[in-house]
């Protein structure tokens, strides 16, 4: 049995410096799993960013290409293969680097030319824009959001009106719970951009989660365990 995990604490040391200035954001569904990739871009010197790289990589370069952008980074939220089958497509036509915790970078080191590894905290630019990294572990040991002024991209730890599955290979209740927690003590305002086209929505908001997600309005974490880990049909 998971111990009940620590709260986090009240004022969040990652978001105590401001955030940089907030890159554009195009969301695209991609492939058959319903997966969304993010491009967001510096409209200043149109560098960009593709988050989770997995399918339809020619896709999303004829994207970029129409926008006039030039892809530096691919910023990886989790391993799990549906998030990272396209990375070495889109590095061998880009030359991007890769940025993923450190703790599943050896899953995409064979097909990046460069690795960066983001700790808890630390801005990744793009162009004159950036992104903060926050470790946000539960779904997979090194499940990582990408939070933005107004925005964040949550990967598969939250989704509209759900949240990520932690049966998985690294997966952890406590974890999870600690980092949804943490995800959904964000102004209400911010957008929420998922990994996943499950919910009603292609994104929401923080405040609209907090409403409405069975697992944000769980009270306590015994309650959340229960729904979590109930059996799955």
């Amino acid at each position: 049995m998971s111990p009940t995990p620590p709260s986090p604490p009240s004022v969040d040391p990652a978001l105590a410096a401001p955030l940089p200035p907030a890159p554009e954001i195009v969301q695209l569904e991609v492939g058959l799993a319903q997966n969304f990739c993010e491009i967001l871009f510096c409209p200043d010197t149109r560098e960009a960013a593709i988050v989770d790289p997995a399918w339809e990589v020619d896709r999303l370069l004829r994207e970029v290409e129409a926008r006039g952008l030039r892809v530096t980074t691919a910023l990886i939220t989790h391993t799990h293969h549906d998030h990272i089958e396209g990375v070495g497509a889109l590095v061998s036509q880009t030359g991007a680097v890769v940025v993923v915790s450190p703790r599943e970078a050896e899953r995409v080191r064979r097909d990046a030319r460069a690795v960066v590894d983001v700790v808890d905290g630390r801005d990744v630019m793009i162009g004159r824009r950036g992104v903060r990294a926050l470790d946000t572990p539960g779904h997979t040991v090194g499940g990582t959001c990408f939070l933005m002024d107004g925005s964040i991209v949550t990967g598969d730890l939250l989704f509209v009106g759900g949240c990520g599955r932690t049966d998985f290979q690294g997966g952890d209740t406590a974890t999870m719970w600690r980092s949804l927690q943490r995800v959904a003590a964000l102004p209400e305002e911010t957008r929420v951009y998922p990994g996943h086209d499950y919910g009603t929505t292609p994104t929401s908001t923080i405040g609209h989660e907090r409403e409405t997600n069975p697992y944000l309005r769980c009270r306590t974490f015994e309650e959340f365990r229960a729904l979590r880990e109930r059996k799955r049909a």
